[in-house]
């Protein structure tokens, strides 16, 4: 077999000491994946093997190397999925990350969660629709946490259904309250991975977080907020319809769900099924589907969604 070679021009020693990762971790899992030979040659990367793996490992060292050199980090998620978005042929994800507190930024994993964030960015109204673990709440929280940081908007509203996964609500301890935050705890989850404890608690304090069940929406007009709705397949037709109409003047709406996993009773309808089809031409709203190759949870969560698919 002919064996091919290209090389490859390193931006920064510190760049790419962060794309070979901890003792060349990194590198090896790139050598593996690709079946490409690197090594480094001055001020150069060096690549040979097959005309296939040199160009595709010639590709994912330049696209690590801005992404490393923009974004600051790398982690061998970054890594993994780089190498799964070229071998697939995709780029691999270089969108500008969200700045939420403590400096911390949010990046776009994968070239689905890019194309998110640019809707999240551009549209008043985005409907997210996607398997677990593929980043749909995680990235809307986040963008809302920008939006309230950057004094974009004056609050956060984050809603959920409280409809039993094959499970009594009824039966849980507690008062109504108690039987409700379980429903919420991932969005407290997401919004504690993105601010303090104590800012959290003083923002919902001053109403500028708020945490609710979808029930309580009824009635309302939200002006300047992003409003989140989690797990929204499993609302129903005139759910969707009240929750959408909720929206007051410069308030953005983020709809994220599962098609999958409705938890409805069987004579029930999804609002999100519904609302994908009957909205799907206005143009004002963005709509978007993640699939398995977007999960950024275990790499088994893909297999897993795989399996069941």
């Amino acid at each position: 077999m002919n064996e091919n070679e290209t090389t490859v021009a390193v931006i920064d020693s510190k760049t790419l000491l962060k794309v070979f990762g901890p003792s060349d971790s990194n590198l090896r899992r790139i050598r593996e994946a690709l079946g490409v030979k690197v090594t480094l040659d001055g001020n150069k990367v060096l690549l040979r093997g097959t005309a296939d793996a040199v160009r595709q490992g010639s590709h994912l060292l330049e696209q690590l190397q801005r992404f490393a050199f923009r974004n600051g980090h790398l982690d061998t998620d970054d890594i993994q999925r780089a190498i799964s978005e070229v071998v697939h042929g995709k780029e691999v994800s270089n969108t500008k990350p969200i700045d939420v507190y403590h400096g911390k930024q949010i990046r776009a994993k994968t070239d689905g969660q890019a194309r998110y964030l640019e809707l999240l960015r551009k549209k008043a109204i985005v409907i997210c629709i996607g398997p677990a673990g593929t980043g749909k709440t995680y990235l809307a929280v986040a963008k809302a946490v920008e939006a309230l940081k950057t004094e974009a908007v004056r609050k956060i509203v984050l809603v959920r259904p409280a409809v039993e996964a094959g499970e009594s609500l009824g039966f849980l301890p507690g008062d109504l309250q108690a039987k409700i935050n379980p429903y919420l705890r991932p969005l407290f989850d997401a919004l504690a991975d993105m601010m303090d404890r104590d800012m959290l608690k003083r923002y919902m304090e001053e109403d500028r977080i708020e945490v609710i069940p979808l029930a309580y929406m009824r009635g309302r007009t939200l002006n300047n907020a992003s409003i989140i709705l989690d797990e929204a397949q499993n609302t129903t037709i005139a759910q969707m319809k009240m929750f959408l109409t909720r929206m007051g003047d410069s308030s953005t709406i983020t709809v994220c769900g599962d098609t999958t996993q409705v938890d409805l009773p069987e004579n029930k309808r999804s609002g999100l099924i519904d609302a994908r089809k009957r909205l799907q031409h206005i143009e004002a709203i963005g709509m978007l589907h993640l699939d398995r190759s977007d999960i950024v949870r275990h790499p088994l969560v893909q297999q897993i969604v795989s399996a069941y698919e």
